[in-house]
């Protein structure tokens, strides 16, 4: 006789390029555990994890099960799980795992760059918390995306998490090739105009990036002292304005 399922794995597909077994920064006062799934849309030149993300593909048949044996396995050392990319909405099968995770008793997280905001309306009722990458304002979220008409994606994402009632932060990976300190200050303060509340800005590292060239300092580049400036001006426009790393 076969064995009953418990669980939703044999229907879900996910392509896992990592898997981090605890994360005590990734879900905001929870001890997460992190999935990375595979593929991204976008070719951030200072993408740090593309070099493990390789192209999108559909997930093989157990590689989703070992994770939620992961999981189970860590019982009371996590209460959470984020998933994370790439892009994770670039999967279908999503929803499914963040129910299975649910059935396990772990508050679910997404880090996103909104770039489907249907799969993110569908996911919304089974979320905790969202990260959405915020890369750029209008049309340079296109540029320093890589990808023409995301940014209209990424507007009716959020747009969504301002409906919902999800936590949710908005998060900008700054490369000084990409942004000047006033372009920087123009999308976080388009941002709060919006309703955002709660913004980290993050300077990209230059180890890892997917364009060599955004590996290299650039001379001209705002100093840590004038970002820090820049936050503590911004702190009275959110409830919470980070700058983190």
């Amino acid at each position: 006789m076969m064995p009953l399922l418990t669980t939703f794995d044999a229907e879900i597909r996910l392509p896992i390029a990592g898997f981090d077994a605890r994360d005590d920064h990734a879900l905001p006062g929870k001890r997460a555990a992190v999935v990375h799934l595979q593929g991204c849309p976008l070719a951030c030149g200072y993408c740090e994890t593309a070099s493990r993300m390789g192209p999108a593909r559909r997930g093989m048949v157990g590689e989703w099960e070992a994770i939620e044996s992961l999981l189970a396995a860590r019982g009371g050392e996590i209460d959470a799980v984020v998933f994370s990319g790439g892009e994770p909405t670039l999967h279908a099968d999503l929803a499914d795992a963040a129910d299975a995770c649910r059935a396990l008793g772990l508050a679910v997280g997404l880090h996103t760059a909104g770039a489907y905001p249907e799969r993110l309306e569908h996911l919304l009722p089974r979320l905790d918390w969202v990260a959405l990458d915020a890369k750029g304002r209008g049309a340079d979220f296109d540029r320093i995306g890589g990808r023409r008409g995301i940014w209209q994606r990424h507007a009716r994402s959020l747009s969504l998490l301002l409906e919902s009632d999800v936590p949710f932060e908005c998060r900008t990976t700054v490369h000084w090739r990409d942004f000047t300190l006033e372009a920087l200050e123009r999308l976080a303060m388009t941002l709060a105009d919006c309703g955002v509340r709660r913004y980290v800005i993050q300077p990209a590292r230059l180890e890892r990036c997917l364009d060599p060239a955004y590996c290299e300092p650039v001379d001209d580049a705002p100093s840590r002292e004038a970002l820090e400036t820049l936050v503590r001006r911004l702190r009275r426009h959110f409830t919470s304005v980070e700058l983190r790393g």
